[in-house]
């Protein structure tokens, strides 16, 4: 039962994959001076219009609840870009055959990949000033990325992405 138990939880924390963020930012800039944005007219995010329309409405209800407004003469822009990638395969399982004897020993083991291959996708995040320093904050999220999820589920995976990449904005300065 205890085994069982151990199975279930270690297979539920590995599917659930979590949401990786990278941040970078200009230590020079002083992030108080920011209160309004808006995006690059041209923004090629490489997600479809809906998938990229979730996205915008996810970024700017985060930026609202931090006291940011999108107005049409902002402090900075937002670009954003993501890319698809293939996920490498995590779980493996051992086969081995060996043998023993007097003075006779030897062995065979052989790695077989476990599941499918998942797909992740990347989305970079660009705060960029036009008119001081240029690209003064970045943000670079992995997450899983599923195709044929529904409209919900993408929703909610886009608030997610973008819930855990404000959390690096603006950065605690010292």
């Amino acid at each position: 039962m205890r085994y069982t138990f151990l199975l279930l939880v270690l297979f539920i924390v590995t599917s659930c994959a979590p949401i990786r963020v990278d941040y970078d930012y200009e230590k020079t800039t002083n992030f108080e001076t920011y209160k309004t944005y808006n995006y690059y007219g041209d923004i090629k995010s490489g997600l479809s219009d809906l998938d990229t329309k979730r996205l915008f409405r996810a970024l700017d209800e985060g930026l609202e609840a931090r006291g940011y407004t999108l107005s049409e003469t902002p402090d900075f822009f937002i670009d954003i870009k993501s890319v698809e990638f293939q996920q490498q395969r995590q779980n493996n399982v051992g086969v081995g055959v060996g043998g023993t004897g007097r003075n006779v020993g030897g062995g065979i083991s052989i790695g077989l990949p476990i599941g499918q291959s998942q797909l992740g996708r990347e989305i970079v995040f660009e705060f960029v000033d036009e008119n001081k320093t240029g690209l003064f904050w970045q943000a670079i999220s992995e997450s899983n990325y599923k195709p044929n999820a529904t409209p919900e589920k993408r929703e909610a995976q886009f608030k997610a992405i973008v819930e855990k990449v404000l959390e690096g904005f603006p950065p605690e300065q010292k």
